[in-house]
């Protein structure tokens, strides 16, 4: 599958939204292939280099998402929502001459199901907080807090946690790994 890929300095999973301003004219028209052709592109997470402008190197496992909502914004911008759908792995990537990225890449196979641990029932009530901030209730996710997969997802989407950490959680294909390793950096977090 050949997708436009959309560098950032944050992630999405799937079941996951993310707002986003769109005002490069690369993405504009990015916009408007993906809106014309029903189709999504791919949120990835930057390794260096800036969101805007100049050539950036980025992760090599994304996020495939697909836009539910857009607007224009009380600064003139265009505004999205996107919502995530499957991870993705980056197999070959290239700069088109307008400057977008784009990708051939190949979906991953589904984490299996989960339930959460006993063992982690405190992720859950700090993920259930975070859902309570107006920010994240007006993305209008739905999340099955028995499902350790959306708990953690959820958690490494929510978290101030470093990038490249996210990332390391995002390429996870455990569920059950991803809480307990969100666990040991909530520890981190509370301690200091």
């Amino acid at each position: 599958m050949t997708v436009p890929l959309f560098p950032l300095n944050s992630i999405v999973l799937p079941g996951g939204r993310i707002p986003l301003q769109l005002f490069e004219p690369r993405y504009l028209d990015m916009l408007t292939r993906c809106m014309k052709d029903g189709i999504g592109f791919v949120v990835v997470l930057l390794r260096d280099g800036a969101e805007t402008g100049a050539v950036a190197r980025f992760h090599p496992v994304g996020t495939y998402v697909r836009i539910t909502d857009f607007q224009q914004l009380g600064n003139g911008l265009l505004g999205i929502t996107v919502e995530g759908e499957s991870k993705v792995a980056i197999t070959r990537s290239w700069r088109q001459p307008d400057g977008l990225n784009m990708g051939e890449v190949e979906v991953l196979s589904e984490e299996a199901y989960a339930p959460v641990p006993e063992t982690y029932a405190e992720l859950t009530s700090v993920l259930v907080a975070l859902c309570r901030h107006p920010v994240i209730q007006d993305l209008d996710m739905t999340v099955d807090y028995a499902d350790a997969r959306q708990v953690g997802w959820r958690l490494t989407e929510l978290l101030p946690l470093d990038k490249q950490e996210k990332q390391r959680l995002v390429e996870l294909r455990d569920p059950v790994e991803r809480l307990s390793r969100l666990q040991e950096l909530l520890e981190a977090l509370e301690s200091g």
